[in-house]
């Protein structure tokens, strides 16, 4: 499902309100020269991810599924100088192009990209005691969003903010009989914030070049 129109706004937003940005075209560039497929967020999604996070007084960010570092580059221009960014990829190649794209933007030094599957680096700074990082950006597979929660409320603080893509998917998370991966993950992540006493959230549907989607928006809370 999609309309023209919605990519016509798209373009109008971004000829108001963001304008031309040559590091970042260069970047999508890049991916589209490396064979990465074209599932970034939008430049408007982008710049949303990068007021959100600097609304939230972001200085620690968490990026779950980096592929080519576009959302990257936004949430790192969000961060003070001393700010640190973790960024997990599962793909090597995705990784190797996202680390050039990054380094052209200036933020070689706040940003470490980490390699392999994303449970598996989550589990491990768990367990290093590396949190707390004060906004979390999920979007990777989704059959595993119920786990990047999971992981995100223990790497969090009261008061982070988790904000997870990818959770309309153009009106499939409606369909409680789908037999597609990605929509049971999703459902299954309603699900879990439903009942997360710790988590205040909404959802939020999206149009535009991306189609139709969302986001999800929640807050961490106190432990009880």
């Amino acid at each position: 499902m999609s309309d023209a129109a919605w990519t016509a706004v798209d373009d109008y937003i971004v000829g108001h309100l963001l304008g031309t940005d040559p590091v970042l075209d260069a970047a999508l560039a890049a991916n589209e020269a490396g064979g990465l497929p074209a599932i970034d967020v939008s430049a408007a999604q982008g710049k949303m991810l990068h007021l959100l996070a600097r609304m939230a007084g972001a200085r620690r960010i968490l990026e779950v599924g980096t592929l080519g570092g576009y959302s990257t580059i936004w949430l790192a221009r969000a961060l003070p100088e001393d700010g640190r960014l973790v960024t997990l990829e599962l793909e090597p190649h995705h990784a190797d192009v996202a680390r050039g794209n990054i380094a052209a933007a200036g933020f070689a030094d706040k940003v470490d990209v980490r390699v392999g599957p994303a449970i598996e680096s989550l589990d491990a700074m768990i367990t290093g005691g590396e949190g707390p990082f004060d906004f979390i950006f999920i979007d990777a597979d989704k059959p595993s969003n119920v786990a990047y929660l999971r992981a995100a409320m223990a790497l969090g603080r009261p008061g982070s903010t988790i904000i997870v893509d990818n959770v309309v998917r153009e009106g499939g998370v409606l369909d409680a009989d789908s037999d597609d991966d990605r929509i049971r993950g999703t459902r299954a992540l309603f699900e879990a914030v439903a009942a997360e006493p710790r988590l205040n959230a909404t959802a939020v549907q999206t149009v535009g070049a991306k189609k139709w989607d969302g986001f999800l928006l929640a807050v961490l809370g106190a432990a009880e």
